[in-house]
């Protein structure tokens, strides 16, 4: 090839159009995603996110636990009440379940995100990284699935208010939360549609979340809760509920009812769960998993919303026994899930409940625990991870007045970010704006079913003195 026709050739191929390719964005779009999210104001404005209008049939409050405890070990239910029966605040915390069936019959956007499902505000909080740093963001992903994005906001918004109610403040700080959490969460949409895609995938999971959303009269709380959240680990557990056994190794101690060991048989069946647990977590996790030793099981009482569910803690010790506990945990089908169908939001085929837990985890976190995974023990899909992995939280229910609503600033901003890893951050900055509708009407929902909240929770406890269903306190 002579030298002219060499550089016609190399012309034509540089000239060639790159094929587009299945995944990614195509380079000539007929519309913006942001324009496309404001054009849904028409069809769904703003302003319509304040309605509470529960769909008819909504099963009473009592009616509503019990069912929820179906399929629970039965010992243990009267502690989920208990808890429950605590404060509307945690009445809402074990009720996932019944404010999807009220907000089924509320106005949607049809827009998904890989949602939490269980975005109350106390399921945010702290954990480590693998470099011994402090993350903070969204922590409990039992109910998570691919639903509508309003869910999690409104769940947000009305958890604030029912924690600032508890806490004493007054309704107008109440409001003033939800309101600012709302509006948290549109003003990061915003600040995330506006970066680099690679940015805003990145971005705020650590201490520059306070500055961000001026949480400042935060800084001394997380910064307690930072330092309460490095001690816990697992050797800080495991000196507290272990003993040295005979042979040199150590074993779980009762801590009746929230720690107990196990028969031989049920512990055999946990730690061989195990095996399989290997095979779904990431292959440069191995090497370190190697150098444990499997040396006791034990039974362990969860938080508000899984009392019931079946949890295990496994120790395992390395070669200079220091320990490293994991959790195993049983995952129960998302109770998100009856109401989504109706919504256009097709469930995905059957799979395993704790992939589905680990998967939506990862799907919304920035960081997660190298650790997880999941497995079936006799018949029952669980999910595995760390326990105590520096793990820490703010009580919302706990926090002053003037620090309620830099919290609900805090928490509006990580969940938009948690939201914007499944769906694009210009779509639902065009829905939400750039003025406060959205936000004055959340709140007004938000206050709206934290009333409802307040009257179940009465019922529930009116329940629990009748005698109609058992309760047990301070557990």
């Amino acid at each position: 090839m002579d030298g002219r026709a060499g550089a016609a050739r190399m012309a034509a191929v540089a000239g060639q159009r790159i094929p587009e390719v299945a995944g990614f964005a195509p380079r000539e779009a007929a519309g913006s995603p942001k324009e496309e999210g404001r054009a849904l104001r028409g069809r769904v404005p703003r302003s319509a996110h304040a309605a509470l209008d529960p769909p008819a049939g909504r099963p009473d409050a009592v009616r509503a636990v019990e069912e929820s405890n179906v399929g629970r070990v039965p010992e243990l239910t009267p502690i989920r009440v208990g808890r429950m029966a605590a404060n509307p605040f945690a009445f809402l915390r074990g009720s996932a379940g019944l404010m999807a069936h009220d907000l089924s019959a509320g106005p949607v956007t049809g827009v998904g995100a890989q949602i939490c499902g269980d975005a109350h505000a106390g399921n945010f909080g702290l954990y480590g990284d693998v470099r011994g740093s402090l993350v903070i963001d969204l922590n409990d992903f039992d109910e998570t699935v691919f639903g509508p994005w309003e869910w999690d906001v409104k769940r947000l918004a009305t958890s604030l208010v029912l924690a600032g109610r508890v806490a004493g403040a007054d309704e107008y700080t109440c409001r003033a939360a939800a309101l600012d959490a709302v509006g948290a969460y549109r003003r990061t949409v915003r600040l995330l549609a506006r970066l680099p895609a690679l940015d805003a995938w990145n971005a705020i999971a650590d201490e520059e979340l306070v500055s961000h959303t001026d949480a400042r009269d935060l800084l001394g709380t997380l910064e307690r809760v930072s330092q309460k959240a490095r001690n816990n680990t697992s050797a800080r557990f495991a000196a507290k509920s272990t003993e040295v056994t005979p042979d040199g190794g150590r074993r779980f101690v009762d801590a009746l009812p929230v720690l107990r060991r196990v028969g031989n048989a049920e512990a055999a069946a946990v730690a061989a769960s195990l095996g399989p647990y290997l095979e779904t977590v990431a292959g440069d996790r191995l090497p370190l998993l190697a150098r444990h030793a499997i040396h006791d099981v034990a039974f362990r009482v969860v938080g508000t919303g899984s009392v019931g569910t079946r949890s295990y803690v496994v120790l395992l010790l390395d070669h200079r026994g220091e320990p490293l506990v994991l959790q195993v945990k049983e995952a129960r089908p998302s109770v998100l899930l009856p109401y989504l169908p109706a919504l256009g939001f097709a469930p995905p085929p059957q799979e395993h409940e704790g992939r589905r837990v680990v998967a939506g985890q990862k799907r919304m976190q920035v960081v997660s625990d190298i650790m997880l995974g999941w497995t079936t023990v006799e018949g029952r899909p669980f999910q595995v991870r760390q326990f105590r992995n520096r793990k820490g939280s703010v009580d919302p229910a706990a926090l002053s007045a003037d620090q309620i609503d830099d919290y609900g600033r805090m928490t509006g901003a990580l969940l938009a970010r948690a939201h914007a890893h499944s769906v694009d951050p210009r779509l639902l900055s065009g829905y939400c704006g750039k003025n406060e509708e959205l936000d004055e009407a959340m709140a007004a929902f938000a206050v709206a079913y934290a009333d409802r909240t307040e009257a179940d929770h009465a019922d529930l406890v009116a329940a629990v003195r009748s005698g109609r269903i058992a309760a047990e306190h301070g557990v």
